[in-house]
């Protein structure tokens, strides 16, 4: 139980570096370009601890679920001829959002308004959060691939089951017997050639048995320091030629390569999440209420994540320290992938619909400048107030159905 809760409060503590460090990716380019920013928090709700330095107020908040980083000034006033009343004479929600940024620059500081930014530095800031959380992912993976390593096939036997079921022993329903037992293969063996081709790799293995079909086979394998030569003819089974062979895991270093293509095949898995995500959640809502069993591929909350990150830290067996510390780099990793690839969503509040806002203002200029016509300035965004309160609604439903099933329903590791 103690190693379950010391992994629930490791990734905590990974996510809200990851929280930081998004915010700071948005903070520090913004006072570099002269944004006035009176607020950085890590967490929401009451304060728990904060300090003023300069003109930004850093602090901590009780509910370690996020975090924010106020940019004064995000909307421009109204532009001339837009409505800022309702028929009844309240101002708009988009008038009030107005209003309310203006009020965050104190007297004088009218210059330091986000909106007073050019394009460039716009996107410069609202994709510098992002981009912090992609470079972690993929330094988090380099580091795992280029110093710890991974788990893979070797080219040493671990185990040699007598016949092909699910325990590798022999039955009345199972009698297949493996070509590897037959041939005499052992635990402990180290595969050196197969059919002449040295086996440097496991993929080298599989490769020659492959290519061998149903062919007899030449392997030589070295058995506590001496070379035999075994004949072995691979069996089809399950669709495939197969001899019977349970590599044995080791922690092999990658190149990168391997970097790149770990980086990527998770960039575009959560890309693929992230565009069913609606319903992913909606699917997961119904399954949690009607009791069927969770897909174990479903999206997960915060509490999800803990869970897995727990289970993890409390697995035992031959699962090493290291094993575990590199599940956890992976799961962290991997997170910080998908809070790069989801803030990229154009739809306000996330990064990516002011990333949206700041190219329509650019394109808008540019058609103007190209036309001959006055530049129409900064983007008039506070329009899409209600949008931002709409998708706002909508992420807290969503989070809100995840919880309920990482409770009721968990996913476990298998």
């Amino acid at each position: 139980m103690l190693s379950y809760i010391i992994g629930i409060l490791v990734m905590v503590v990974f996510i809200m570096i990851s929280v930081a460090l998004h915010e700071l990716g948005h903070m520090i380019p913004a006072k570099r370009f002269g944004v006035y920013v009176p607020q950085y928090m890590v967490g929401f709700g009451p304060t728990l601890w904060s300090k003023t330095i300069g003109e930004t107020e850093y602090g901590i908040k009780w509910i370690l679920l996020g975090g924010y980083v106020r940019l004064a000034g995000m909307f421009r006033p109204a532009p001339p001829g837009v409505a800022t009343e309702r028929k009844d004479g309240r101002p708009t929600l988009a008038q009030e959002a107005r209003e309310a940024s203006a009020e965050e620059l104190p007297a004088g500081r009218q210059h330091q308004a986000f909106y007073r930014l050019s394009v460039p530095k716009k996107l410069t800031v609202m994709l510098g959060g992002p981009v912090v959380n992609l470079v972690m992912s993929v330094l988090l993976f380099a580091f795992i691939i280029l110093g710890v390593g991974l788990n893979a096939p070797s080219t040493t036997v671990a185990r040699v089951p007598e016949c092909f079921s699910p325990d590798g022993t022999c039955s009345a329903e199972h009698s297949v017997r493996t070509p590897a037992s037959e041939a005499g293969i052992q635990s402990g063996d180290q595969i050196v050639s197969w059919n002449g081709q040295v086996t440097d790799t496991w993929k080298d293995i599989t490769g020659a048995i492959e290519r061998a079909g149903k062919q007899p086979s030449t392997v030589v394998v070295n058995r506590d320091g001496q070379e035999l030569t075994l004949q072995l003819q691979p069996a089809l089974f399950g669709g495939a030629y197969k001899a019977g062979i349970v590599s044995q895991l080791q922690r092999q270093r990658g190149g990168l390569g391997q970097v790149a293509d770990v980086s990527w095949a998770t960039f575009t898995g959560t890309a693929k999440v992230v565009f069913a995500l609606p319903k992913a959640v909606w699917d997961t809502a119904v399954g949690t209420f009607s009791g069927q069993e969770r897909d174990p591929n479903s999206v997960l909350s915060i509490v999800g994540v803990g869970r897995l990150a727990g289970e993890v830290s409390a697995e035992g067996g031959s699962v090493t320290f290291l094993d575990r510390m590199t599940m956890m780099l992976a799961m962290w990793a991997s997170l910080n992938m998908a809070l790069f690839v989801f803030n990229l969503i154009p739809l306000p509040p996330l990064d990516g619909g002011h990333v949206a806002g700041a190219l329509w203002e650019g394109v808008r200029r540019q058609f103007n400048r190209v036309r001959g016509r006055r530049d129409p300035g900064a983007a008039d965004t506070a329009r899409l107030v209600p949008l931002t309160y709409a998708v706002s609604l909508a992420l807290v439903a969503m989070t809100v159905v995840l919880v309920v099933a990482d409770i009721v329903n968990p996913i476990h590791l298998p």
